[in-house]
């Protein structure tokens, strides 16, 4: 059954516990890289957490799609849709919805509702969306400090660039990496994700920085 958006902030008040997930709206069905996220969804959702997408196609679908297929019907998905000149579709897999005219407020609701961050395959949006997120983290604008998983290949070279020309240049400081992971498989993403709620349930704080000694750290 479909949830109205009006019910956002009830739903945020049950605690329960979010991934967002960040990627392309251009990736097809046939692609890899929605077949990954589907099958990441699916696991995320057999273990009653909810995901928030973007909601529109491509990478979003994949999540939405593959939550509902393995949720157990306690957990939601969320859309968080933004308006532009073309319109996109909305994908058919949502729970809860809401549409955004700006991507500065639509942004802080992926920030208010989501524990941990999936960033998957995508371009300039998907990489504001990343490094929106990561600013908020390292100026401790969020509720907690949160995960952010870079899965798939593409984003290590973005990784070395950072600690090329940033972290050597002290622009950043080495903590500001404390909470970046890296995911090659649904699998390596789930562990962290998994670690990261039962840390989350056992009421710890600064969980990023407690999930250090993982091989997936970067």
């Amino acid at each position: 059954m479909k949830i109205l958006f009006k019910r956002i902030k009830e739903e945020i008040s049950k605690e329960h516990f979010r991934v967002a997930i960040f990627g392309s709206a251009r990736i097809k069905r046939n692609d890899k890289n929605y077949q990954m996220i589907y099958d990441l969804s699916k696991k995320i959702g057999a273990e009653n957490i909810d995901i928030v997408t973007g909601g529109g196609p491509g990478i979003m679908e994949a999540a939405n799609k593959g939550h509902r297929a393995g949720s157990t019907g306690t957990s939601h998905s969320f859309g968080l849709l933004i308006q532009l000149p073309k319109e996109q579709r909305t994908n058919n897999s949502l729970d809860i919805k809401r549409n955004f005219s700006k991507f500065t407020s639509r942004l802080d609701s992926f920030a208010d509702l989501s524990n941990v961050f999936i960033v998957a395959p995508g371009g300039i949006g998907t990489t504001l969306e990343l490094f929106y997120i990561w600013q908020l983290t390292q100026v401790k604008k969020l509720r907690e400090e949160v995960p952010i998983i870079l899965i798939g290949p593409m984003w290590s070279d973005l990784i070395k660039w950072v600690k090329k020309w940033q972290l050597k240049r002290r622009f950043i400081d080495r903590k500001d990496l404390d909470g970046i992971f890296f995911a090659k498989t649904p699998e390596e993403a789930m562990k962290i994700i998994n670690k990261a709620h039962k840390l989350n349930i056992e009421g710890k704080r600064q969980i990023s920085k407690k999930l250090r000694n993982l091989k997936e750290h970067v």
